[in-house]
């Protein structure tokens, strides 16, 4: 009884692990390089998972919204991938730091040169955009993967609410509220981020990346330790009481 007892604590102790350390990278999603704020620049990334056993991601097409266009958009350059940048005619003109911008781009797509996201794999696609909408608190993105055996998954699908997360989401940039220094001129500090972003080529995303990566790593080792020293003292207890 006292062995099926400790079996059976083991496996609640490992699943609780697993729970908390599992990320969550289900869909394609996409989160600021720091803050995303009205009215400035940021640098997003668009994080982009396989969840296929046996085939490889080939393709992204990430869709801008059409409400609330994006003047400047800069991709950062990734090794394997070639990226496009569609841009297209506005009906009402924008004001930018005192120019008026007649278009705003529509769709960035990267294709893979290569192998691309290969199973058991996930990548991230950066990008710096600007200025950012002020009279709204988030911006979706409709994404479309290609997978290498032409399956297509449409991460198209927006959340409504008071209802279940739909089965194919999309992203959704939240949007923080932006500061006076920050008010319709951008962060000084998410300018510079997109400047460097442009400079630097690859430099800024794997930092970002691998800073943020190494978090979950060890977040999840830790989870792991105490989940396995409460299953090794549950079997302590067990003996010592056995002896008593």
């Amino acid at each position: 009884m006292k062995a099926s007892r400790i079996a059976a604590a083991a496996a609640v102790a490992g699943s609780a692990v697993l729970a908390v350390s599992a990320p969550a990278f289900a869909h394609v999603s996409v989160q600021p390089e720091g803050t995303a704020a009205k009215g400035g620049y940021a640098v997003v990334d668009f994080k982009v998972p396989n969840e296929r056993d046996n085939t490889s991601t080939t393709k992204l097409e990430v869709n801008f919204p059409a409400d609330h266009p994006l003047a400047s958009v800069m991709p950062q350059p990734i090794d394997g991938w070639t990226v496009k940048v569609t841009k297209s005619k506005l009906d009402k003109p924008l004001e930018m730091h005192g120019k008026k911008i007649s278009e705003a781009v529509t769709k960035v797509t990267w294709t893979a040169d290569g192998k691309g996201i290969e199973p058991g794999y996930f990548q991230k696609f950066p990008l710096s955009v600007g200025a950012l909408p002020e009279d709204t608190d988030e911006l979706v993105f409709k994404a479309v993967q290609t997978y290498s055996d032409k399956e297509v998954v449409r991460w198209i699908e927006v959340q409504q609410d008071g209802q279940e997360e739909p089965e194919n989401p999309a992203p959704v940039l939240e949007l923080s509220a932006a500061s006076t220094d920050e008010h319709g001129h951008g962060s000084t500090t998410a300018k510079d981020a997109s400047d460097k972003t442009s400079k630097a080529g690859t430099t800024t995303a794997s930092d970002s990346s691998g800073g943020s990566d190494t978090t979950a790593r060890v977040l999840g080792v830790v989870g792991i330790v105490v989940g396995a020293a409460g299953v090794a003292y549950g079997v302590l207890a067990g003996r010592r009481r056995s002896d008593a």
